[in-house]
């Protein structure tokens, strides 16, 4: 596959699920958690690093930079899911209670006090509000975080071995 190719593969593939995630949002009635939040930020990362190299379509070592910034960009993605996947299936006796919104925390709390709650989650990120084939939302976004991590490091040990 192309670098151009598989770019594009990857960044089509996200678009899709944050226009299928806007649909939750707004068709459907589904509020996003905070851990939710980040994970389309995560999302919107690898849309753009995808897009930059699309446009710049690299050669050499600017192949393995922007394949290594998506590959570090989904690794953390996955570890937000998985926060959130480990969160759901807590006991119900340990879920942490539901917190404060994500725009409450970042106008009223230091960024990296925001930050440290907004990851050890609340009670609201560990609700399963939708599945599909039972899988929660956070399950799949796991799923699609490692599927694209696994991707792209092959991709770049593809180019390694090629070079």
């Amino acid at each position: 596959m192309s670098t151009r190719m598989f770019f594009l593969t990857v960044m089509f593939s996200c678009i899709a699920l944050m226009v299928f995630g806007l649909y939750l949002e707004y068709v459907q009635g589904l509020e996003p958690c905070p851990l939710c939040i980040l994970q389309r930020i995560a999302y919107i990362l690898i849309i753009l690093i995808s897009l930059m190299g699309v446009i710049h379509n690299p050669i050499d070592i600017w192949k393995i930079i922007y394949k290594a910034l998506l590959f570090f960009t989904a690794i953390i993605g996955a570890c937000i899911a998985g926060r959130q996947v480990w969160l759901q299936h807590l006991p119900p006796e340990l879920v942490p209670e539901c917190g404060p919104g994500l725009d409450y925390m970042l106008n009223v709390f230091p960024f990296a006090d925001a930050i440290r709650m907004i990851l050890s989650g609340s009670g609201e990120c560990a609700e399963v509000q939708w599945r599909f084939i039972g899988l929660s939302i956070a399950e799949w976004s796991l799923i699609v975080f490692v599927t694209i991590s696994i991707m792209t490091l092959f991709s770049i040990l593809a180019e390694k071995n090629n070079s």
